[in-house]
Formats: structure tokens, C-alpha cells, sequence
């Protein structure tokens, strides 16, 4: 965690990956992020991965620095409750994400009502409001079909949910440009982005959508690097390791290091091609490949590893994440992004703080995520305005919850 946020409160109202990793980054930048759910919890209070004691990994990475609230919205005195915290005064208050369904009580035109210069960011599937996730999106946009090994008719879709990851970034762009916006002109804003639009607008950025206009569908290409020439190699231990010569110096290093020269000179003369032009290694991948695969399959990955560092040449090992957190001390309290934590129902394991290093502000430890409900009653009398009998006379009445708030009864 950092402060450069600090004094910030940002109301998170969301579900699934891109809102939650938003508010998210937003408390690890030091903003108090108050994120509210249904007094049973929200749709990801027990997402997969899960621990055997049911409690959720899910839920415990993406809420890290949060304060939770939870409140029952199918009531008009809960909607109430929920309104009257996104839209408390303050400077640095009246920030609002969500990717709820907003239409009524929590669209932007209905809380800027009861604060004019609300700045809300909501978060849609597609433009026209449907919903839409990664594993739809993703596929929608054709994807899955440049994905998988040569020859394959089959699309693939992949494990890491990149539109949402995208989506996420984008909607803390938004909340702090337009808050950004407001303190330079007093005038608050609502901002509206898609899952969709984002997963669109980043292949056009990239040139997927004009190499599909001109040229048609990219066919699959495997494990090779589109466009230059990077390829995995099997070594002699049966471990695999990827290997990129995208760059001139990452090309001669890769030469070098396996004294492959000639023969690549003699593949060059042969295709009239230089192999200098980084296209020209990725057209002919599959006869380079079948050149260095031998330099690989007489080294164990551990000599490997030895002679691509020292010859300087960019590459990587494959492995599973339980094999990465044994093996990579970038995953583990050696990087000081990471701090071990003790999670309550999951264990002891390094959990990451925000990843940007500023220079006036210490780095800080992660917090950990919120049980549900934990600050209801803090947030209420501290943010609501409401006092210890009207806040009491809500849990009375089953319109608020805290799941530890029993827990705390008993041990006191």
C-alpha cells in the first residue's frame, strides 16, 4: 500500500473482477474505499478458489484494504442508507463505482439529485447496457480463434481474465480524471465505459482489428511470438523453457549463445530473406526452430537457465503457479511488494501490496480483505451521520449486518 490517496473515499457498489480490482488499486493508493453488499454478501462472498474451509481466495484478494458494509438494498430504508453514504459531503467524498445495475436509485443523474458534483464511474457489459463477462467478450472479439496450436479448428479460450484486468485500470482512470475534472471546475461527472468497448478499442489499438480488415483472420501460431520470433523448447530434464528474439540484440544473443551462426546464414541465403528483419524470423519460425531445438534438448533447464543469462538473452522458464511461488522470489517477501499474511480460514501466504513505488511516500503492508459487514456500524455513525441508538435500532431491525459483530459480543 501506499498514501498517496490518502483522505479519498471512494463507495464501491460491484460484482466479479473489474470493479472490485478497481476499488481495490484505489485503497492500496491509500483511498478509504467503503464497498457495500447484501446483508447475506455479495455475489463473490464465496467465488472459487476456495479454501476446504470455504472461505474464498476470491474474495480476499480483490477486497485487500476495503471496509465493508452491508445493508439490505431490497429495502427503501437500505437504498436510503446506501444513497445517503455515496453522496455524504465532503471535498475528497462523493465518488461512486459500481457495475450494478444502476437504472433508478443508483443511476448518476438520480444520486447527483442529493449532490450535484457526484462523480460516478459505472462499469456496463456492452454499450447497450446487456451484460457481458471476459469469458463472453473474449470469444465475441475472436480471441479464441488466433489462440492454440497451428492447425487446430478448435478456439481457446485462456484462465486469465484480461478484459476485466483491462477494465479495471480503465475504471480508475476514469474516476480520478473526472475527479480531477471536479476539483479544477467545482462540476461533478458521470462516466460510462463497457467491458466490451475495452476488450474493442484495445485490439484496434494494437492492429488486430486493420490486420482483419485488410488481410483477414491471424491463424493460430502456438507458443510462438506473433510478428518476430519467440518459441518454447524442451530441454533435456522434460522442462520447458520460452525463448524471444524480438529485438536485433535478443536475436544475436540467441545465435550466439547456441552457435547456431552459419546455419542461420545458410537459412538466410536460402530464403533470400536477412534474417535481421524481425517479420522474417517469424515467416520462417518453424525452420529456426528445428535449428536451435538441439542446443535446448542436450541442456538440462538448469544449464540452459545458466547460459541464456550469461549470454544476456530474454527468456523464461514455464511453470505452474504452485511451481512459480516455490521458485520466483518475485513472488514472495523478497520482492517488497509481497508481505506474508496470515489470512483468517485460508492460511499464511504472501499477498501483494500496490505494485507502483512513489517516491515521497513509504511503501506500506497490505491490509487485509474485510469480513462482511465488519465497519457497518463505523461507517454508518462516521460517514451517515447516524447516531448509537438510530444504528443500533437498524440491526435491531435486520436493515444492517456485521458478521462479526456477535463474534466481538462474545468475546467482550
Amino acid at each position: 500500500m501506499t498514501a498517496i490517496l490518502k483522505g479519498m473515499r471512494v463507495i464501491e457498489g460491484s460484482a466479479f473482477v473489474a470493479v472490485p480490482l478497481a476499488g481495490m488499486t484505489l485503497a492500496q493508493m491509500g483511498a478509504e474505499v467503503i464497498r457495500f453488499d447484501r446483508l447475506e454478501g455479495g455475489l463473490d462472498a464465496s467465488r472459487w478458489p476456495v479454501a476446504p474451509t470455504g472461505r474464498s481466495h476470491f474474495w480476499a484478494g480483490l477486497n485487500k484494504g476495503k471496509k465493508s458494509v452491508a445493508i439490505d438494498m431490497r429495502t427503501p430504508e437500505g437504498r436510503e442508507l446506501i444513497t445517503r453514504l455515496i453522496t455524504a459531503p465532503g471535498e475528497d467524498a462523493g465518488l461512486f463505482i459500481t457495475n450494478l445495475a444502476v437504472k433508478g436509485w443508483l443511476d448518476h443523474e438520480t444520486l447527483s439529485r442529493a449532490r450535484p458534483d457526484l462523480v460516478s464511474v459505472t462499469l456496463t457489459g456492452d454499450r447497450h447496457g446487456r451484460p457481458q463477462v471476459d469469458y463472453t467478450v473474449n470469444p465475441a472479439i475472436g480471441i479464441p480463434d488466433m489462440t492454440g496450436p497451428e492447425g487446430l479448428s478448435a478456439p481457446v479460450s485462456h484462465a486469465l481474465p484480461a478484459w476485466d484486468i483491462a477494465a479495471g485500470g480503465h475504471v480508475v482512470q476514469a474516476l480520478l480524471a473526472a475527479e480531477r475534472h471536479r476539483l479544477r471546475t467545482g462540476e461533478g461527472q458521470g462516466a460510462t465505459l463497457s467491458l466490451k468497448d475495452i476488450a474493442a478499442a484495445t485490439i484496434g489499438h494494437l492492429g488486430m482489428i486493420g490486420e482483419a480488415a485488410t488481410q483477414g483472420p491471424r491463424a493460430k501460431c502456438g507458443n510462438a511470438l506473433y510478428g518476430a520470433y519467440g518459441q518454447d523448447f524442451r530441454c533435456a530434464d522434460g522442462r520447458r523453457v520460452m525463448v524471444i528474439g524480438l529485438t536485433e540484440r535478443q536475436w544475436k544473443g540467441l545465435v550466439r549463445v547456441t552457435g547456431t551462426e552459419a546455419q542461420m546464414e545458410r537459412l538466410a541465403a536460402r530464403a533470400g530473406k536477412p534474417l535481421s528483419d524481425e517479420g522474417v524470423r517469424f515467416a520462417l519460425r518453424q525452420q529456426i526452430t528445428a535449428i536451435l531445438s538441439p542446443w535446448f534438448s542436450a541442456r538440462s533447464s538448469d544449464a540452459v537457465a545458466r547460459e541464456l543469462d550469461a549470454a544476456g538473452v530474454t527468456w523464461g522458464p514455464f511453470r505452474n503457479i504452485a511451481e512459480a511461488l516455490r521458485d520466483d522470489p518475485d513472488l514472495g517477501p523478497d520482492n517488497p511488494v509481497f508481505s506474508m499474511l496470515d489470512q483468517p480460514g485460508l492460511g499464511r501466504y504472501p499477498v501483494p501490496g500496490h505494485v507502483t513505488t512513489y517516491t515521497g511516500f513509504a511503501r506500506e503492508e497490505p491490509v487485509i480483505a474485510p469480513e462482511l459487514g465488519a465497519h457497518t456500524e463505523g461507517v454508518l455513525a462516521e460517514v451517515g451521520g447516524l447516531d448509537d441508538t438510530e444504528i443500533q435500532q437498524l440491526f435491531d431491525r435486520g436493515i444492517v449486518g456485521d458478521s462479526t459483530r456477535q463474534a466481538r459480543a462474545t468475546a467482550a
